[in-house]
């Protein structure tokens, strides 16, 4: 695999091998690498989260279980199940009813959000399920989330102090799938934006987040839970791979579907190949709290008001580049040292990925203000308006 890295460090489509990824795939899990596990289905390990509450209340244990899980993530097959996370399912029963509700409330007030990966429309998203369930119903809340497996798998990949968020998926009978991809960071930006980090940035990425669903439905395979191609996540230029034709319709043949039961879990990787499949059933409305785990440590040190800063060096820029006594090289490396690069987090309900991965950024803005000339006053209400767009 070195030879997808040349001497410039950097990844592109062009060096992306089906080949290659079709042998790095083409293996199985075997079982002396998961003795936790109870079985494994299609190379992923299953854990009956109700025969481990031995190992998950002993210290030692859990940590052997951690980097039992860990390992699974990082260098096997990439996802693991955890049957019977919910051994009472109510909590979620409760959940479902108010997640419900709010999917009603917010199509009746804004007719829907967009959606990653999928056409709009095609199911019902609700962005920060995590804050709106905690503050619709605190209590439903806690029992929800009181759950150690799921706790312990966070860790095991992130460490302590993880960041939790999450966002529920209703796929009706008759959603379509979504197409193949990778998860967050660099599989929400685009190709040419991914183009441009470093291969070892392609590699950090997916050690930031871990990504779940909790299935508040039974979902048998007709109903399409996730397609998953276990071990993809160790192709190292994935994040450019998978949006390609060829690795597209490879995945389509080489892809695998568990079927889950209200109150399973899923846990993986968030380089792996996966796409939500087609609820091709005829009254499956199939519900997943999908869970995305931020490490703890994705933070700057300080505290910068980058909007005060883009105010007030806004008029300069837009003096010198009128003048040329900057290029446009220039401009943009001062731009990047003053305005937010990074479209996250943001408020998705007001702030949705409209004809892209990932909402405006402000250096975006910042640089479109430019091009076309915005006065003082059109770029400082823009912001402003970026800025409502983005509070919690």
């Amino acid at each position: 695999m070195d030879r997808q890295i040349e001497l410039d460090g950097y990844f592109d489509t062009a060096r992306c091998d089906i080949e290659d990824f079709k042998r790095l795939v083409d293996r199985n899990l075997n079982e002396g690498d998961v003795p936790h596990a109870e079985r494994i289905e299609a190379n992923i390990p299953v854990y009956r989260v109700d025969q481990l509450a031995s190992v998950l209340q002993g210290q030692e244990s859990r940590r052997r279980l951690m980097a039992e899980w860990a390992r699974v993530l990082k260098d096997l097959s990439g996802v693991l199940v955890l049957k019977n996370a919910y051994l009472d399912t109510a909590p979620l029963d409760a959940a479902t009813q108010i997640y419900n509700r709010i999917i009603e409330d917010e199509k009746a007030s804004t007719g829907g959000g967009a959606d990653h990966f999928a056409a709009a429309g095609a199911n019902d998203r609700i962005w920060n399920s995590l804050q709106k369930l905690c503050l619709r119903a605190p209590e439903v809340f806690a029992d929800c989330f009181a759950n150690t497996a799921i706790d312990t798998v966070c860790e095991a990949w992130l460490g302590p102090n993880y960041q939790l968020t999450a966002q529920i998926n209703l796929v009706r009978p008759g959603g379509a799938a979504q197409q193949a991809h990778r998860d967050y960071h660099l599989g929400f930006q685009t190709a040419e934006t991914s183009a441009r980090y470093p291969a070892h940035v392609h590699d950090l990425s997916a050690v930031m987040t871990l990504q779940g669903a909790v299935a508040h439905t039974d979902m048998p395979v007709i109903s399409g839970p996730t397609k998953l191609l276990p071990f993809s996540q160790l192709y190292r230029p994935g994040y450019m791979a998978y949006r390609l034709d060829e690795f597209k319709e490879f995945f389509e043949t080489a892809y695998v579907q568990l079927p889950l039961k209200k109150g399973d879990a899923v846990f993986f990787n968030p380089a792996l190949f996966h796409a939500a499949g087609a609820n091709t059933s005829e009254n499956i409305q199939r519900m997943a709290n999908l869970l995305q785990v931020s490490s703890a440590f994705g933070r700057a040190m300080e505290a910068i008001d980058r909007q005060a800063m883009s105010l007030a060096l806004y008029p300069v820029l837009r003096e010198k580049a009128a003048s040329d006594q900057l290029g446009t090289a220039e401009i943009e490396a001062a731009v990047s040292a003053c305005a937010e690069g990074y479209s996250f987090p943001t408020n998705l309900d007001r702030d949705p990925p409209v004809g892209g991965l990932a909402p405006e950024t402000q250096k975006q803005l910042f640089l479109k203000a430019l091009g076309e000339n915005m006065s003082v006053g059109e770029f400082s209400q823009a912001l402003i308006e970026q800025a409502a767009r983005r509070k919690a």
